[in-house]
Protein backbone atom coordinates (compact mmCIF):
# COMPACT_ATOMS: atom_id res chain seq x y z
CA UNK A 1 0.00 0.00 0.00
CA UNK A 2 0.80 3.56 -0.19
CA UNK A 3 2.04 5.62 2.38
CA UNK A 4 -1.43 7.44 2.24
CA UNK A 5 -3.86 4.85 2.15
CA UNK A 6 -5.79 3.31 5.13
CA UNK A 7 -4.12 1.17 7.24
CA UNK A 8 -1.10 1.83 5.20
CA UNK A 9 2.54 1.89 7.71
CA UNK A 10 4.34 4.84 7.35
CA UNK A 11 8.20 5.14 7.30
CA UNK A 12 9.79 8.17 8.64
CA UNK A 13 13.27 9.08 7.88
CA UNK A 14 15.14 10.42 10.41
CA UNK A 15 16.18 14.29 10.12
CA UNK A 16 20.03 14.78 10.17
CA UNK A 17 21.69 18.63 10.67
CA UNK A 18 24.41 18.89 8.88
CA UNK A 19 27.93 18.84 10.15
CA UNK A 20 29.15 21.80 10.26
CA UNK A 21 32.69 21.15 10.68
CA UNK A 22 34.50 18.79 9.25
CA UNK A 23 37.23 18.07 12.55
CA UNK A 24 33.93 17.10 14.73
CA UNK A 25 33.06 14.38 11.97
CA UNK A 26 34.53 10.75 14.20
CA UNK A 27 36.08 8.57 11.01
CA UNK A 28 34.61 4.96 10.80
CA UNK A 29 37.04 4.03 13.84
CA UNK A 30 35.61 6.59 15.71
CA UNK A 31 38.16 9.71 16.52
CA UNK A 32 37.68 12.75 14.89
CA UNK A 33 40.49 15.07 13.44
CA UNK A 34 39.93 17.73 15.77
CA UNK A 35 40.51 14.42 18.74
CA UNK A 36 43.68 13.29 16.63
CA UNK A 37 45.32 16.44 16.54
CA UNK A 38 44.98 17.72 19.90
CA UNK A 39 46.12 14.13 21.05
CA UNK A 40 49.56 13.96 18.80
CA UNK A 41 49.90 18.04 19.90
CA UNK A 42 51.25 16.63 22.93
CA UNK A 43 54.10 15.05 21.19
CA UNK A 44 56.79 17.06 21.31
CA UNK A 45 59.04 17.00 17.97
CA UNK A 46 62.28 18.75 16.80
CA UNK A 47 61.85 21.18 14.18
CA UNK A 48 63.80 20.62 10.69
CA UNK A 49 64.10 22.64 7.66
CA UNK A 50 64.14 20.12 4.69
CA UNK A 51 66.07 21.95 1.13
CA UNK A 52 66.04 20.81 -2.49
CA UNK A 53 67.21 22.42 -5.26
CA UNK A 54 64.94 22.27 -8.46
CA UNK A 55 67.72 22.35 -11.67
CA UNK A 56 66.57 24.58 -14.50
CA UNK A 57 64.46 22.85 -17.20
CA UNK A 58 67.25 23.75 -19.73
CA UNK A 59 70.74 24.87 -19.78
CA UNK A 60 69.31 28.07 -21.99
CA UNK A 61 66.64 29.11 -19.41
CA UNK A 62 65.99 29.91 -16.01
CA UNK A 63 68.28 29.07 -13.02
CA UNK A 64 66.90 26.66 -10.95
CA UNK A 65 65.20 27.24 -7.70
CA UNK A 66 65.44 26.58 -4.29
CA UNK A 67 62.82 25.12 -1.93
CA UNK A 68 62.56 25.01 1.23
CA UNK A 69 59.43 23.09 4.08
CA UNK A 70 59.85 23.10 7.90
CA UNK A 71 58.86 19.76 9.24
CA UNK A 72 58.06 18.41 12.84
CA UNK A 73 57.83 14.58 11.24
CA UNK A 74 61.30 13.66 10.53
CA UNK A 75 63.21 10.82 12.28
CA UNK A 76 66.10 8.57 12.32
CA UNK A 77 64.88 4.95 10.66
CA UNK A 78 68.22 3.12 10.48
CA UNK A 79 72.05 2.86 11.40
CA UNK A 80 72.94 0.68 8.71
CA UNK A 81 72.76 1.88 6.37
CA UNK A 82 71.80 5.00 7.43
CA UNK A 83 68.23 6.09 6.45
CA UNK A 84 66.00 9.23 8.21
CA UNK A 85 62.82 9.52 7.23
CA UNK A 86 60.38 12.67 6.08
CA UNK A 87 56.98 12.73 6.25
CA UNK A 88 55.57 15.39 3.19
CA UNK A 89 52.15 16.08 2.70
CA UNK A 90 50.92 15.05 -0.45
CA UNK A 91 50.34 17.69 -3.14
CA UNK A 92 52.66 20.32 -1.67
CA UNK A 93 55.82 21.90 -3.63
CA UNK A 94 58.02 20.07 -1.39
CA UNK A 95 56.61 16.53 -2.34
CA UNK A 96 56.07 17.53 -6.15
CA UNK A 97 59.93 18.23 -6.12
CA UNK A 98 60.54 15.43 -4.14
CA UNK A 99 59.15 13.33 -6.43
CA UNK A 100 61.75 13.96 -9.00
CA UNK A 101 64.49 15.17 -7.34
CA UNK A 102 65.87 12.79 -5.62
CA UNK A 103 68.77 14.81 -3.84
CA UNK A 104 67.51 16.78 -0.79
CA UNK A 105 68.86 17.82 2.48
CA UNK A 106 67.57 18.51 6.07
CA UNK A 107 69.13 20.78 8.63
CA UNK A 108 67.76 20.99 11.81
CA UNK A 109 67.07 23.77 13.41
CA UNK A 110 68.52 25.26 16.79
CA UNK A 111 66.24 27.32 19.57
CA UNK A 112 67.22 30.87 17.73
CA UNK A 113 66.27 29.70 14.13
CA UNK A 114 62.23 30.03 15.38
CA UNK A 115 62.42 32.83 12.75
CA UNK A 116 63.32 30.17 9.91
CA UNK A 117 60.94 27.75 11.34
CA UNK A 118 57.92 30.15 10.58
CA UNK A 119 58.36 31.64 7.57
CA UNK A 120 59.24 27.92 5.50
CA UNK A 121 55.69 27.00 7.53
CA UNK A 122 53.69 29.80 5.67
CA UNK A 123 51.22 28.81 3.67
CA UNK A 124 50.49 30.12 -0.08
CA UNK A 125 53.58 31.28 -0.64
CA UNK A 126 54.64 31.54 -4.46
CA UNK A 127 58.48 31.22 -4.50
CA UNK A 128 61.43 30.82 -1.58
CA UNK A 129 63.59 32.68 -3.38
CA UNK A 130 63.04 35.49 -1.50
CA UNK A 131 62.85 33.57 2.18
CA UNK A 132 66.50 32.40 1.78
CA UNK A 133 67.78 36.26 1.42
CA UNK A 134 68.78 36.88 4.94
CA UNK A 135 69.46 33.39 6.00
CA UNK A 136 73.01 32.28 6.23
CA UNK A 137 73.72 28.68 4.47
CA UNK A 138 76.21 26.97 1.81
CA UNK A 139 75.22 24.71 -1.14
CA UNK A 140 75.62 20.85 -0.14
CA UNK A 141 78.33 19.17 -2.55
CA UNK A 142 76.24 15.91 -2.96
CA UNK A 143 72.76 17.28 -3.10
CA UNK A 144 72.94 20.93 -4.56
CA UNK A 145 70.24 21.95 -1.89
CA UNK A 146 70.99 24.48 0.76
CA UNK A 147 72.39 23.73 3.98
CA UNK A 148 71.54 26.07 6.81
CA UNK A 149 74.49 27.71 8.63
CA UNK A 150 74.53 27.56 12.29
CA UNK A 151 72.29 24.59 12.29
CA UNK A 152 72.79 22.02 15.07
CA UNK A 153 73.38 19.39 11.85
CA UNK A 154 73.07 19.14 8.33
CA UNK A 155 72.20 16.03 6.46
CA UNK A 156 72.39 15.27 2.50
CA UNK A 157 69.86 12.77 1.86
CA UNK A 158 69.27 10.66 -1.55
CA UNK A 159 65.74 9.46 -1.74
CA UNK A 160 65.35 5.41 -1.92
CA UNK A 161 61.59 5.41 -1.10
CA UNK A 162 58.56 6.73 -1.44
CA UNK A 163 55.47 5.61 0.41
CA UNK A 164 52.16 6.83 0.57
CA UNK A 165 50.27 6.87 3.87
CA UNK A 166 46.49 8.91 3.95
CA UNK A 167 47.57 12.37 3.15
CA UNK A 168 51.02 12.67 3.27
CA UNK A 169 54.17 10.73 1.81
CA UNK A 170 57.03 9.38 3.55
CA UNK A 171 60.29 10.09 1.98
CA UNK A 172 63.15 7.60 3.02
CA UNK A 173 66.24 8.78 2.54
CA UNK A 174 70.08 7.64 2.56
CA UNK A 175 72.20 10.11 4.52
CA UNK A 176 74.89 10.89 2.30
CA UNK A 177 76.92 13.22 4.16
CA UNK A 178 76.35 14.91 8.01
CA UNK A 179 77.58 17.71 9.71
CA UNK A 180 77.43 19.21 12.71
CA UNK A 181 77.84 23.17 11.90
CA UNK A 182 77.19 24.75 15.36
CA UNK A 183 77.79 23.65 18.69
CA UNK A 184 75.66 26.02 20.51
CA UNK A 185 72.64 26.34 21.83
CA UNK A 186 69.28 23.80 22.39
CA UNK A 187 67.11 22.79 19.33
CA UNK A 188 64.31 23.88 18.19
CA UNK A 189 60.96 22.21 19.90
CA UNK A 190 57.18 21.73 18.65
CA UNK A 191 55.21 21.15 21.35
CA UNK A 192 51.23 21.98 21.21
CA UNK A 193 51.58 23.81 18.63
CA UNK A 194 54.05 25.90 19.00
CA UNK A 195 57.77 26.92 18.37
CA UNK A 196 59.43 26.12 21.94
CA UNK A 197 62.85 26.27 23.37
CA UNK A 198 64.25 23.22 25.17
CA UNK A 199 62.88 22.83 28.28
CA UNK A 200 60.30 25.63 28.41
Amino acid sequence: MWAGAVGASVFRVPQTTPATRTDAIPHPEGVSNEEFRAALARLAAGVVLVTAHEPPLSATGPRGEDAGMTATAFMSVSLDPPLVLVSVRNGSRMDDLLAEQPLWAASLLTESQRHVAGRFSMKGRISDRLLFDDIPYRRGEVSGALLIGGSLAVLECRTEQRIEAGDHTLVIGRVLTAELPSAEGGPLMYFKGRYRQFGS
